[in-house]
Protein backbone atom coordinates (compact mmCIF):
# COMPACT_ATOMS: atom_id res chain seq x y z
CA UNK A 1 0.00 0.00 0.00
CA UNK A 2 1.32 3.59 -0.68
CA UNK A 3 1.88 6.18 1.86
CA UNK A 4 -0.75 8.57 0.23
CA UNK A 5 -3.16 5.83 0.10
CA UNK A 6 -2.50 5.26 3.82
CA UNK A 7 -2.42 8.72 4.77
CA UNK A 8 -6.04 9.37 3.10
CA UNK A 9 -7.17 5.98 5.43
CA UNK A 10 -5.74 7.69 8.72
CA UNK A 11 -6.85 10.93 7.11
CA UNK A 12 -10.29 9.80 7.15
CA UNK A 13 -10.29 8.40 10.70
CA UNK A 14 -9.16 11.47 12.42
CA UNK A 15 -11.65 13.34 10.46
CA UNK A 16 -14.39 11.18 12.12
CA UNK A 17 -12.30 11.07 16.19
CA UNK A 18 -11.99 14.69 15.65
CA UNK A 19 -15.81 15.14 15.19
CA UNK A 20 -16.31 12.98 17.71
CA UNK A 21 -13.97 14.55 20.58
CA UNK A 22 -15.14 17.91 19.73
CA UNK A 23 -18.77 17.35 19.79
CA UNK A 24 -18.18 16.24 23.22
CA UNK A 25 -16.46 19.31 24.20
CA UNK A 26 -18.76 20.33 26.93
CA UNK A 27 -18.59 20.77 30.57
CA UNK A 28 -20.22 18.29 32.92
CA UNK A 29 -20.81 17.69 36.15
CA UNK A 30 -22.67 15.72 38.78
CA UNK A 31 -25.93 16.43 40.14
CA UNK A 32 -25.92 18.52 42.89
CA UNK A 33 -25.99 17.49 46.84
CA UNK A 34 -26.10 19.84 49.71
CA UNK A 35 -27.59 20.45 53.23
CA UNK A 36 -26.97 22.67 55.66
CA UNK A 37 -28.53 24.32 58.81
CA UNK A 38 -28.14 28.15 57.35
CA UNK A 39 -25.32 29.20 55.16
CA UNK A 40 -24.46 32.82 54.44
CA UNK A 41 -23.01 32.91 50.70
CA UNK A 42 -20.79 35.50 50.15
CA UNK A 43 -19.62 36.57 46.30
CA UNK A 44 -15.63 37.18 46.61
CA UNK A 45 -15.95 39.14 43.51
CA UNK A 46 -18.66 41.22 44.23
CA UNK A 47 -18.96 41.40 47.76
CA UNK A 48 -22.19 40.97 47.78
CA UNK A 49 -25.12 38.12 49.12
CA UNK A 50 -25.66 35.88 46.51
CA UNK A 51 -28.37 34.17 48.57
CA UNK A 52 -28.87 31.19 51.12
CA UNK A 53 -28.44 27.51 50.89
CA UNK A 54 -31.30 26.31 53.86
CA UNK A 55 -32.00 22.53 54.72
CA UNK A 56 -34.22 20.71 53.84
CA UNK A 57 -35.32 22.16 50.41
CA UNK A 58 -35.68 21.05 47.04
CA UNK A 59 -31.83 20.72 45.95
CA UNK A 60 -31.11 18.95 49.19
CA UNK A 61 -30.36 15.05 49.56
CA UNK A 62 -29.54 13.28 52.87
CA UNK A 63 -25.55 11.23 52.51
CA UNK A 64 -25.03 8.46 54.75
CA UNK A 65 -27.15 9.77 57.43
CA UNK A 66 -25.14 12.74 57.53
CA UNK A 67 -25.85 16.64 55.83
CA UNK A 68 -22.65 16.86 53.23
CA UNK A 69 -22.09 19.40 50.50
CA UNK A 70 -21.11 17.10 47.47
CA UNK A 71 -21.01 19.30 44.43
CA UNK A 72 -22.74 22.19 46.13
CA UNK A 73 -23.23 24.72 43.37
CA UNK A 74 -26.65 23.94 42.18
CA UNK A 75 -27.89 24.13 46.12
CA UNK A 76 -26.42 27.37 45.87
CA UNK A 77 -28.05 29.00 43.17
CA UNK A 78 -31.24 26.58 42.84
CA UNK A 79 -33.05 27.58 39.62
CA UNK A 80 -30.58 30.70 39.43
CA UNK A 81 -27.42 31.93 37.33
CA UNK A 82 -27.32 28.62 35.38
CA UNK A 83 -23.80 29.35 33.81
CA UNK A 84 -22.37 28.65 37.61
CA UNK A 85 -22.68 24.85 37.18
CA UNK A 86 -21.48 23.12 40.29
CA UNK A 87 -17.87 22.10 38.99
CA UNK A 88 -17.24 25.91 38.21
CA UNK A 89 -17.92 26.79 41.63
CA UNK A 90 -15.38 26.95 44.68
CA UNK A 91 -16.42 27.13 48.35
CA UNK A 92 -14.76 28.05 51.13
CA UNK A 93 -14.92 29.08 54.84
CA UNK A 94 -12.44 31.75 54.41
CA UNK A 95 -11.56 33.73 51.59
CA UNK A 96 -8.21 33.19 51.87
CA UNK A 97 -8.81 29.57 52.47
CA UNK A 98 -8.74 26.04 50.59
CA UNK A 99 -11.82 25.21 48.93
CA UNK A 100 -14.12 23.02 50.12
CA UNK A 101 -13.96 19.63 49.02
CA UNK A 102 -17.21 17.63 47.27
CA UNK A 103 -17.06 15.21 50.06
CA UNK A 104 -16.89 17.64 53.12
CA UNK A 105 -19.80 17.35 55.52
CA UNK A 106 -20.22 20.52 56.72
CA UNK A 107 -21.61 19.80 59.75
CA UNK A 108 -17.99 18.64 60.51
CA UNK A 109 -16.36 21.44 59.62
CA UNK A 110 -15.83 24.53 62.22
CA UNK A 111 -18.65 26.19 61.70
CA UNK A 112 -21.82 27.20 64.20
CA UNK A 113 -25.51 26.43 63.09
CA UNK A 114 -25.01 29.49 60.60
CA UNK A 115 -21.71 29.60 58.27
CA UNK A 116 -20.52 32.21 56.12
CA UNK A 117 -19.55 30.40 52.92
CA UNK A 118 -17.49 32.35 50.14
CA UNK A 119 -18.05 31.53 46.34
CA UNK A 120 -15.50 31.97 44.09
CA UNK A 121 -16.22 31.20 40.36
CA UNK A 122 -13.31 29.08 38.88
CA UNK A 123 -14.41 29.62 34.99
CA UNK A 124 -15.69 27.59 32.26
CA UNK A 125 -14.79 23.82 33.03
CA UNK A 126 -13.80 20.66 30.77
CA UNK A 127 -14.16 17.25 31.83
CA UNK A 128 -10.21 15.28 31.94
CA UNK A 129 -11.40 12.77 29.47
CA UNK A 130 -11.96 15.34 26.95
CA UNK A 131 -8.30 17.36 27.85
CA UNK A 132 -6.63 13.80 27.70
CA UNK A 133 -8.08 13.12 24.27
CA UNK A 134 -7.42 16.09 22.59
CA UNK A 135 -4.03 16.63 24.06
CA UNK A 136 -3.05 12.18 23.04
CA UNK A 137 -4.92 12.78 19.61
CA UNK A 138 -3.16 15.92 18.12
CA UNK A 139 0.29 14.01 18.42
CA UNK A 140 -0.31 11.11 17.03
CA UNK A 141 -1.92 12.74 13.95
CA UNK A 142 0.70 15.53 13.97
CA UNK A 143 3.67 13.22 13.99
CA UNK A 144 2.35 10.93 11.25
CA UNK A 145 2.09 13.88 8.57
CA UNK A 146 5.36 14.38 9.01
CA UNK A 147 6.26 10.80 8.59
CA UNK A 148 4.39 10.49 5.21
CA UNK A 149 5.86 13.71 4.02
CA UNK A 150 2.39 15.13 3.11
CA UNK A 151 3.16 17.90 0.74
CA UNK A 152 4.32 21.58 1.50
CA UNK A 153 6.26 20.44 4.55
CA UNK A 154 9.68 19.16 3.03
CA UNK A 155 9.15 20.51 -0.26
CA UNK A 156 7.35 19.07 -3.71
CA UNK A 157 10.07 16.53 -4.84
CA UNK A 158 9.68 15.10 -1.20
CA UNK A 159 6.02 14.20 -1.25
CA UNK A 160 4.52 11.24 0.43
CA UNK A 161 8.44 9.79 0.03
CA UNK A 162 9.89 7.68 2.81
CA UNK A 163 12.58 7.41 4.62
CA UNK A 164 15.69 4.63 3.90
CA UNK A 165 16.67 4.76 7.66
CA UNK A 166 15.35 2.00 9.80
CA UNK A 167 15.35 4.37 13.00
CA UNK A 168 12.58 6.77 11.67
CA UNK A 169 10.29 3.75 10.74
CA UNK A 170 11.05 2.66 14.44
CA UNK A 171 10.70 5.94 16.23
CA UNK A 172 7.15 6.44 13.76
CA UNK A 173 5.91 3.08 15.61
CA UNK A 174 7.21 3.87 19.41
CA UNK A 175 5.55 7.27 18.94
CA UNK A 176 2.21 6.01 17.58
CA UNK A 177 2.28 3.39 19.83
CA UNK A 178 3.27 5.69 22.98
CA UNK A 179 0.07 7.87 21.82
CA UNK A 180 -2.48 5.09 20.59
CA UNK A 181 -1.69 3.44 24.74
CA UNK A 182 -2.57 7.07 26.25
CA UNK A 183 -5.76 6.86 24.09
CA UNK A 184 -6.91 3.25 25.27
CA UNK A 185 -6.07 4.17 28.53
CA UNK A 186 -7.86 7.64 29.11
CA UNK A 187 -11.25 5.48 27.87
CA UNK A 188 -10.35 1.70 29.62
CA UNK A 189 -7.79 2.61 32.48
CA UNK A 190 -7.51 5.78 34.41
CA UNK A 191 -10.34 6.62 36.98
CA UNK A 192 -10.38 10.40 37.61
CA UNK A 193 -10.41 11.95 41.46
CA UNK A 194 -11.37 15.53 39.57
CA UNK A 195 -14.28 15.30 37.05
CA UNK A 196 -12.87 18.63 35.32
CA UNK A 197 -10.76 21.37 35.04
CA UNK A 198 -10.16 24.65 33.28
CA UNK A 199 -11.14 24.64 29.75
CA UNK A 200 -8.44 27.32 29.14
CA UNK A 201 -5.41 24.65 30.38
CA UNK A 202 -6.38 23.18 27.52
CA UNK A 203 -5.45 25.42 25.08
CA UNK A 204 -1.78 25.35 27.33
CA UNK A 205 -1.69 21.93 27.18
CA UNK A 206 -2.24 21.39 23.54
CA UNK A 207 0.50 23.67 22.74
CA UNK A 208 2.65 21.72 24.83
CA UNK A 209 2.00 18.25 23.31
CA UNK A 210 1.13 19.79 19.60
CA UNK A 211 4.23 22.07 19.51
CA UNK A 212 6.77 19.22 20.32
CA UNK A 213 5.39 16.56 18.65
CA UNK A 214 5.62 18.95 15.29
CA UNK A 215 8.70 20.05 16.26
CA UNK A 216 10.03 16.46 17.14
CA UNK A 217 8.37 14.85 14.07
CA UNK A 218 9.79 17.82 11.61
CA UNK A 219 13.43 16.70 12.07
CA UNK A 220 13.17 12.88 12.74
CA UNK A 221 11.25 12.46 9.23
CA UNK A 222 13.74 15.14 7.37
CA UNK A 223 14.39 14.15 4.18
CA UNK A 224 18.35 15.24 5.11
CA UNK A 225 18.23 13.06 8.48
CA UNK A 226 21.17 11.31 9.73
CA UNK A 227 21.11 7.78 11.75
CA UNK A 228 22.49 7.99 15.74
CA UNK A 229 26.17 8.09 15.81
CA UNK A 230 26.53 4.03 17.22
CA UNK A 231 24.21 3.28 14.63
CA UNK A 232 22.18 -0.23 15.33
CA UNK A 233 23.87 -0.63 18.73
CA UNK A 234 22.42 2.25 19.80
CA UNK A 235 19.10 2.20 18.61
CA UNK A 236 18.66 -1.84 19.97
CA UNK A 237 19.51 -0.21 23.53
CA UNK A 238 17.37 2.36 23.26
CA UNK A 239 14.37 0.52 21.80
CA UNK A 240 14.87 -1.56 24.94
CA UNK A 241 14.68 1.03 27.77
CA UNK A 242 11.63 2.51 25.74
CA UNK A 243 9.58 -1.00 25.86
CA UNK A 244 10.50 -1.78 29.23
CA UNK A 245 9.42 1.54 30.28
CA UNK A 246 5.91 1.62 28.72
CA UNK A 247 5.14 -1.61 30.18
CA UNK A 248 6.16 -0.25 33.36
CA UNK A 249 3.96 2.97 32.59
CA UNK A 250 1.12 0.54 32.07
CA UNK A 251 1.60 -1.72 35.07
CA UNK A 252 1.67 1.16 37.96
CA UNK A 253 -1.51 2.46 36.19
CA UNK A 254 -3.14 -0.52 36.12
CA UNK A 255 -2.19 -0.84 39.83
CA UNK A 256 -3.14 3.24 40.86
CA UNK A 257 -6.83 1.72 38.76
CA UNK A 258 -6.95 -1.38 41.52
CA UNK A 259 -6.65 0.75 44.51
CA UNK A 260 -9.29 3.16 43.45
CA UNK A 261 -12.69 1.18 42.82
CA UNK A 262 -15.70 3.23 40.16
CA UNK A 263 -17.03 5.59 41.24
CA UNK A 264 -14.83 6.03 44.42
CA UNK A 265 -12.39 8.72 45.59
CA UNK A 266 -10.88 7.26 48.59
CA UNK A 267 -7.22 7.17 48.45
CA UNK A 268 -4.68 4.54 49.60
CA UNK A 269 -1.17 3.77 50.02
CA UNK A 270 -0.17 2.43 46.88
CA UNK A 271 2.38 -1.10 47.56
CA UNK A 272 3.82 -3.30 44.84
CA UNK A 273 1.87 -5.97 43.35
CA UNK A 274 2.94 -9.55 42.31
CA UNK A 275 4.08 -7.61 38.78
CA UNK A 276 7.78 -7.08 38.80
CA UNK A 277 7.20 -4.05 37.05
CA UNK A 278 5.08 -2.41 40.17
CA UNK A 279 8.36 -3.12 42.58
CA UNK A 280 9.41 0.75 41.94
CA UNK A 281 6.74 1.58 44.40
CA UNK A 282 9.68 0.46 47.14
CA UNK A 283 11.89 3.67 46.34
CA UNK A 284 9.27 5.96 44.53
CA UNK A 285 6.05 7.32 45.03
CA UNK A 286 5.22 8.17 41.51
CA UNK A 287 6.97 5.59 39.97
CA UNK A 288 4.51 6.24 36.48
CA UNK A 289 6.25 9.63 36.10
CA UNK A 290 9.71 7.36 36.17
CA UNK A 291 8.50 5.42 33.96
CA UNK A 292 7.56 8.03 31.50
CA UNK A 293 10.51 10.02 32.03
CA UNK A 294 12.80 6.68 31.16
CA UNK A 295 10.50 5.84 27.97
CA UNK A 296 11.02 9.54 26.60
CA UNK A 297 14.70 9.22 27.10
CA UNK A 298 14.69 6.12 25.33
CA UNK A 299 12.90 7.82 22.20
CA UNK A 300 15.82 10.43 23.04
CA UNK A 301 18.78 7.96 22.64
CA UNK A 302 16.98 6.56 19.59
CA UNK A 303 16.40 8.81 17.28
CA UNK A 304 19.68 11.58 18.55
CA UNK A 305 17.32 14.53 18.05
CA UNK A 306 17.68 17.49 20.32
CA UNK A 307 14.36 18.50 20.31
CA UNK A 308 13.26 14.93 21.74
CA UNK A 309 15.86 16.02 24.23
CA UNK A 310 14.17 19.07 24.96
CA UNK A 311 10.89 17.78 25.21
CA UNK A 312 12.04 14.88 27.78
CA UNK A 313 13.40 17.65 29.82
CA UNK A 314 10.59 19.77 30.43
CA UNK A 315 8.10 16.96 30.96
CA UNK A 316 10.72 15.47 33.64
CA UNK A 317 10.86 18.98 35.22
CA UNK A 318 6.98 19.11 35.08
CA UNK A 319 6.50 15.37 36.47
CA UNK A 320 9.11 16.31 39.25
CA UNK A 321 6.82 19.20 40.65
CA UNK A 322 4.03 16.92 40.22
CA UNK A 323 5.64 13.88 41.63
CA UNK A 324 6.91 16.48 44.91
CA UNK A 325 3.35 17.50 45.46
CA UNK A 326 1.88 14.27 45.46
CA UNK A 327 4.89 12.74 47.72
CA UNK A 328 3.94 15.40 50.04
CA UNK A 329 0.06 14.91 50.04
CA UNK A 330 0.85 11.01 51.01
CA UNK A 331 2.74 12.14 54.20
CA UNK A 332 0.37 14.37 55.17
CA UNK A 333 -2.49 11.98 54.58
CA UNK A 334 -0.85 8.69 55.70
CA UNK A 335 1.69 8.59 58.74
CA UNK A 336 2.29 5.15 58.12
CA UNK A 337 3.61 6.00 54.55
CA UNK A 338 6.90 4.34 53.85
CA UNK A 339 10.14 6.53 54.59
CA UNK A 340 12.37 5.66 52.01
CA UNK A 341 10.72 6.29 49.08
CA UNK A 342 11.40 9.25 47.24
CA UNK A 343 8.94 11.52 44.86
CA UNK A 344 10.35 10.54 40.97
CA UNK A 345 14.01 9.26 41.54
CA UNK A 346 15.23 6.44 43.91
CA UNK A 347 17.31 7.84 46.84
CA UNK A 348 17.97 10.94 44.30
CA UNK A 349 14.68 13.01 44.40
Amino acid sequence: MKHYEIFSRWSVFMCFFGWWLFSSLKSYSNPVRCQVGAAHLVDEEREAQRGWVTSPGPHSQEIGGDSGCEDAGEAVFPGQDPQWYPARQSLRLDPKGKSLKDEDVLQKLPVGTTATLYFRDLGAQISWVTVFLTEYAGPLFIYLLFYFRVPFIYGHRYDFTSSRHTVVHLACICHSFHYVKRLLETLFVHRFSHGTMPLRNIFKNCTYYWGFAAWMAYYINHPLYTPPTYGAQQVKLALAIFVICQLGNFSIHMALRDLRPAGSKTRKIPYPTKNPFTWLFLLVSCPNYTYEVGSWIGFAIMTQCLPVALFSLVGFTQMTIWAKGKHRSYLKEFRDYPPLRMPIIPFLL
